[in-house]
């Protein structure tokens, strides 16, 4: 058993050691299996460690407690993802209240290129569905990670609705890993771990406790490069998802809704308070996110035959760092790549889309017209 990885499980399981503490004892003596060997007078020292935390770190008895649940881990499938690790999502440990520990059951990627947040209420009409399925249909050519929090309603639609479309999907659960709430959704968990995963922070066991839900909030929040609130009410879990989001300056999106219906009070606020931008398809999505397809291998084929000899001098430039480039650039890059003044630059790329070779994009962005 890897000692490391076991005092990190053990300095996680302390009372009083949270999430901000455990990185500062860390830091402090550098690595979890050294903190159990620094002497109380020294962990004393350490800002947030007090005489009852130091004790509790000398006396090493949460050690018995940590080879349990890794032995319950391997005996799930639960895969144990620490903060140092590399397979811990990158998105999370930007943020400072991210969790250190995640329990992970799939096979999903965690750092994929694409991550979108679906939520809303759990009381779904049967238009806030058809939305869902409309959004996810819409969304599937960019195979986005679709993250959601196993909810009744909004969230376990998206969940559904993912896997129908065979996108990846993660749930972000408010209890342990072997405690499916609610557990009618236990059939859709289980197809999820195949085609995508379950996401805790709360060791086995753990009961769906109401505090625990604003917390796993976060993490959705976290995860995620866009979020998107279907239906919500003025007051609500979707709401404070969108709020922590906001907070962490990731896209909020929000589907109008009829006035005066109790479903589309939330993301009418949102969007009337400026929180959230408005979401009708995937193209609002596509333009606030800078979002564009990755050229498939015929598309490749096809623009590497342009014939750049046809153009004059400096549009050759132009197309020559476009096609070895291979993606749509950002004007700026284009500046330096070209050498050549904004202006005159601005002005080629205006007589290149005028001849159909180069097109714009959302973001001052530019590429070759078989993207």
């Amino acid at each position: 058993m890897d000692q490391e990885r076991l005092s990190f499980l053990a300095l996680h399981s302390l009372n009083g050691v949270g999430d901000y503490l455990l990185k500062q004892l860390i830091s402090y003596c550098g690595s979890a299996e050294q903190v159990f060997k620094t002497p109380a007078g020294k962990l004393l020292k350490i800002p947030g460690v007090g005489k009852v935390t130091a004790n509790a770190i000398r006396t090493g008895k949460s050690f018995e407690k940590a080879e349990k649940e890794i032995l319950r881990a391997e005996k799930t499938n639960t895969e144990l993802l620490f903060y140092t690790d590399k397979k811990y999502p990158k998105r999370l440990k930007a943020i400072e209240d991210a969790p250190t520990l995640l329990y992970f059951q799939g096979n999903a990627n965690l750092n994929a290129d694409k991550t979108v947040g679906i939520v809303g209420t759990r009381q779904a009409t049967s238009y806030g569905k058809e939305l869902v399925e409309k959004i996810i249909k819409e969304l599937a050519p960019h195979q986005p990670l679709i993250v959601s929090g196993l909810a009744y309603g909004i969230d376990i639609h998206a969940h559904k609705q993912s896997l129908k479309e065979n996108l990846a999907t993660l749930g972000v659960m408010g209890s342990g890993m072997d405690v499916i709430y609610p557990f009618a959704h236990n059939e859709t968990a289980k197809k999820m771990v195949e085609h995508g995963g379950l996401l805790t922070e709360n060791s086995f066991g753990t009961k769906p406790d109401a505090h625990n839900f604003p917390a796993r909030n976060r993490i959705i929040a976290g995860l995620c490069d866009a979020l998107i609130v279907v239906e919500a009410a003025e007051k609500g879990g979707a709401l404070i998802t969108a709020e922590i989001a906001n907070t962490y300056n990731k896209d909020v999106f929000a589907v109008p809704g009829s006035i005066g219906e109790t479903y589309s009070e939330g993301c009418n606020k949102l969007i009337k308070i400026n929180k959230a931008h408005l979401y009708t398809s995937a193209k609002d999505l596509e333009y606030i996110m800078n979002w564009t397809l990755t050229p498939n291998k015929s598309t490749k084929s096809k623009t590497k035959n342009i014939d750049v000899s046809e153009y004059e001098a400096d549009e050759q430039i132009v197309l020559q760092i476009l096609l070895e480039k291979n993606t749509p650039m950002m004007i700026d890059e284009l500046t330096v790549k070209t050498a050549l003044s904004p202006s005159i630059l601005a002005s080629l790329l205006l007589g290149l889309e005028f001849k159909n070779v180069v097109k714009s994009l959302p973001g001052k962005m530019f590429g070759l017209n078989n993207f």
